[in-house]
């Protein structure tokens, strides 16, 4: 296997892209950060009802039936489109890598359909 130093560079400016990471930790706060934080207070202030709320998502949250991770990474698109629409180098990634999901959907439907 021949390893493609072009394709990790751009992974890695993709993922490193100071903009991604704002949108990246404000969609975790949205889906799960929250309730981290909540715990932290809870336990520090000794309010039961922040440790139970908390501590019940958190459960959900580790489960492996939790979508919790598409739909950060989901958010975080979102608001990349929102905050930064001028960003056309990772939005543009972002339309290849859609692209190319596009064609691998339909190629594995046709090998199905033979």
């Amino acid at each position: 296997m021949k390893i493609n130093k072009g394709k990790i560079k751009k992974g890695i400016l993709f993922i490193a892209n100071p903009r991604l990471i704002i949108c990246f930790v404000l969609a975790w706060l949205i889906t799960n950060g929250w309730s981290y934080i909540l715990l932290g207070i809870g336990t520090l202030l000794n309010i039961s009802w922040m440790i139970a709320v908390a501590s019940g998502y958190l459960a959900f949250l580790w489960l492996p039936i939790s979508p919790e991770k598409i739909v950060t990474i989901a958010i975080a698109i979102a608001l990349l489109k929102k905050l930064f629409p001028n960003d056309q180098k990772t939005l543009g990634i972002l339309k290849e890598l859609h692209v190319k999901f596009k064609e691998k959907k339909e190629d594995l439907k046709n090998r199905r359909k033979k």
